[in-house]
């Protein structure tokens, strides 16, 4: 009776996206607390955190503030539901932003100090830390610094996007009579956020080493504040507190007005660090005149003000662990290894002998790998080896983000200076990564290739490589030979070391046909058709999707072997959801492993009692997107660079393939599937009303990790990674180094116009 009243009932209500969201950084704060976590690897876990609020106010919050500005809600929510939405978004936030400060102040930094790594506040300040702190800010900081006092003369300066400035409350006049009793300071972006305390730092450094203390550093923030005065002689400083405004960072391009979009997105760049202001963070503390002041100069509601009790800027605290890790790798030191992750050592595939030259290994058999626990290597080396190849004649490439320095990128320039038809598709609209895919292009351009980008309006977010070459048949006739490379993730050698992601090295005839015709309608005029093999959002990804959760249903009516199990970042389309639900209501047991946002609600009687869901959030950030239907005993496995998001399969040009090798697709399901979803150390499990549960262990048994088990199974065990393939890479670049011991990625929503010391952050 319960099923069958379920059934003439509503479907539930969706999860809301940037709930879920928030909901994610939770997972990943708790990892924050979590003290089976390396001590400075729990503090990186809080520097994520606030780099993921920080893009999601940028984004997510700044358009949600335009839709109520202009009156007009997304599609699906009344304008009352919106503004509630955000008075949620609010206080979740805040909650969210007080524990993570509590988790810094209470917990990591003084068992950091405990452990000797010592972050000294202003009011723990020995003598000598004093006189050192008045000698650098005298010869390193005063110079830099150019304090504003407020009148008609002197405007509120430019606040620029997530800078760290202060404002200033004075008394008295200046020396021209002004009584002007407000300035605004701005902290200079080429000065490092956490300064080391010399060794020699007066004659405590005893003292210091009799307490434990091995490493003692300092905000900058600090040193300017105890020094303020300085900078206003004759007149006292009645308030100082550190301010931090985030602004609309979306970047929007009219597609009727544009005729080349590299000029015109370069426009748009130079206006994002001065976009409308969505937030204010204070330090907590902050007198309440100056709040006021803040916000109505920013045009900005008592609501939108975020109290922090520390460093406002805490995403930059990521260069304390920095700077920790590169004193421990000091052999002269005596390295503190228990404070972060051991090093791994990126391992090769049994197809691929570190000897082994890539195309020629790739006409005998496919070549799965995963990263990070296996190399990036030979991606790097499949192009490096077709740009000085004499028989290659063509390369193709698509690039979504590559980074600054990519010596993937540099092979493709060489290749263009060498004569050989090389056309890349550089999404200049990758959010972040504009400036550096700008700077790409225009390198490609003069180096002699073809450059386009991708389909205005459509952000082309495949991962795909293809060359082309000329060898003879048996007969000894000259034929052209396709290679090509599929992937998960982008073709940037840093981040497919923090990353984990799918690649396939292929000479499967139908799969590189496709991977042709995927270019043609991207270069060319060309008419969509469907692909022999491949999907490609956005004309057949979801609907073929739909159709073989659609076909797991009447498998399961009819009494076959049915099932579905698929990993990605987020799963919030609404179609695929309610296919789910369906198949769900059919009897198809249907496991999810979602790291972020999830709308889907699983264990809804009636609706969605079949589906459990799971997220894993440990040291490496889970990218990869599988997808497996037991199709009544005929398996089919498939790898996307797409989640099931309506941005992926509508607004992206996006690819899905199959693993057709009956070994590598068992590698999949076993690498990419089954261990996650026996995971008991970081996984968490989603339940109907949107909350999640941290899973654990039987009572007795160890907790398993299925990034440990990866490790063990795909890395290099010992000191030295694998032996590079035969043309090697360039050691500033060199995809087959060690994972350095304090990296950690678990980001949400690079995002890297970013900080240089600001942790990286989930990027499609």
């Amino acid at each position: 009776m319960i099923r069958e009243a379920a059934d003439h009932g509503r479907a539930p209500s969706p999860i809301n996206r940037d709930l879920s969201t928030l909901a994610f950084n939770r997972r990943v704060l708790a990892l924050a607390r979590d003290a089976q976590v390396p001590l400075l690897e729990r503090l990186r876990f809080v520097c994520i955190v606030g780099s993921n609020l920080d893009e999601f106010f940028e984004i997510r919050v700044a358009g949600l503030k335009e839709q109520l500005r202009e009156n007009v809600p997304a599609f699906g929510i009344t304008l009352p539901e919106a503004r509630a939405l955000l008075g949620e978004i609010r206080g979740e936030v805040r909650a969210l932003i007080a524990d993570q400060y509590r988790v810094l102040n209470v917990e990591l930094l003084p068992a950091l100090a405990g452990r000797g790594v010592h972050l000294v506040r202003r009011a723990d300040w020995t003598p000598a830390v004093q006189a050192w702190s008045a000698a650098y800010f005298r010869d390193q900081v005063r110079p830099l610094l150019t304090p504003i006092g407020l009148d008609p003369a002197h405007p509120f300066p430019q606040v620029a996007n997530k800078s760290l400035n202060f404002v200033v409350e004075l008394s008295g006049a200046d020396a021209f009579g002004r009584k002007s009793g407000i300035a605004i300071l701005r902290a200079p972006r080429v000065l490092p956020r956490v300064v080391a305390v010399p060794a020699a730092a007066g004659d405590e450094t005893a003292a210091a080493s009799a307490r434990g203390v091995r490493h003692e550093f300092v905000l900058l923030s600090a040193i300017i504040h105890a020094h303020v005065g300085e900078l206003f002689p004759g007149r006292e400083v009645i308030g100082c507190s550190q301010f931090r405004v985030t602004r609309d960072a979306d970047v929007w391009i009219d597609e009727e007005e544009v005729k080349n979009l590299r000029q015109a997105l370069q426009g748009e760049l130079r206006q994002r660090q001065f976009g409308r202001a969505v937030r204010l963070e204070l330090v907590k503390g902050c007198p309440v005149q100056l709040a006021e002041f803040l916000l109505r100069h920013f045009e900005l509601a008592e609501d939108d003000l975020y109290s922090c009790d520390g460093p406002v800027n805490i995403a930059r605290l990521e260069a304390l662990i920095d700077a920790v890790d590169t004193i421990e790798a000091d052999p002269a030191v005596d390295a503190a290894t228990e404070l972060v992750f051991p090093p791994i050592h990126p391992g090769l595939p049994s197809r691929l002998a570190p000897s082994d030259d890539v195309i020629t290994a790739m006409r005998t058999r496919d070549i799965l790998l995963h990263h990070p626990y296996q190399s990036f290597g030979p991606v790097v080396e499949f192009i490096r080896k077709a740009a000085t190849d004499p028989d290659v004649l063509a390369i193709k490439q698509t690039v979504y983000r590559t980074g600054v320095h990519s010596s993937l990128m540099e092979a493709l320039i060489d290749a263009a200076r060498q004569g050989k038809e090389v056309a890349v598709v550089v999404e200049l609209m990758a959010r972040f990564d504009e400036e550096t895919n700008i700077d790409w292009a225009e390198r490609l351009e003069r180096a002699g290739a073809q450059v386009v980008y991708g389909v205005f309006g459509l952000k082309t977010h495949a991962k795909l490589s293809m060359i082309t070459r000329r060898e003879r048949d048996d007969a000894g006739r000259p034929v052209l030979v396709s290679y090509a490379h599929l992937g998960t993730g982008n073709y940037h050698p840093r981040t497919t070391r923090l990353y984990s992601d799918f690649g396939l090295l292929t000479t499967d005839r139908a799969i590189c046909a496709d991977v042709a015709n995927v270019f043609l309608h991207i270069t060319g005029l060309a008419k969509a058709r469907r692909l022999g093999h491949m999907l490609l959002a956005p004309f057949t990804m979801q609907s073929r999707v739909i159709a073989m959760i659609r076909r797991e249903a009447r498998h399961a009516a009819e009494g076959m072997r049915c099932g579905i199990r698929a990993k990605m970042n987020a799963l919030v389309d609404n179609g695929v959801i309610q296919a789910l639900y369906a198949a769900s209501r059919a009897g198809v047991p249907i496991d999810l492993v979602v790291r972020g946002a999830c709308a889907l609600r699983p264990g809804v009687p009636g609706w969605s009692e079949t589906i459990r869901v799971r997220s894993i959030v440990g040291r490496f950030l889970e990218h990869h997107r599988v997808w497996r239907f037991e199709n009544a005993g005929a398996a089919s496995v498939w790898l996307s660079s797409a989640d099931w998001m309506g941005r992926n399969l509508f607004k992206r040009i996006e690819v899905a393939f199959p693993v057709q090798d009956a070994e590598l697709a068992a590698r999949v399901v076993a690498e990419g599937l089954d261990v996650y979803l026996r995971d008991t150390e970081f996984a968490w499990e989603l339940a109907a009303d949107g909350s999640w549960t941290r899973v654990r262990p039987p009572t007795g048994r160890a907790a398993f990790s299925a990034q440990a088990e990866l490790v063990t199974m795909l890395a290099t065990p010992g000191t030295a990674g694998p032996a590079p393939l035969r043309s090697g890479v360039p050691a500033s670049d060199d995809p087959h180094a060690p994972i350095p011991r304090a990296r950690t990625q678990a980001g949400g929503p690079s995002a890297d116009g970013r900080a240089a010391s600001a942790p990286e952050i989930p990027r499609g």
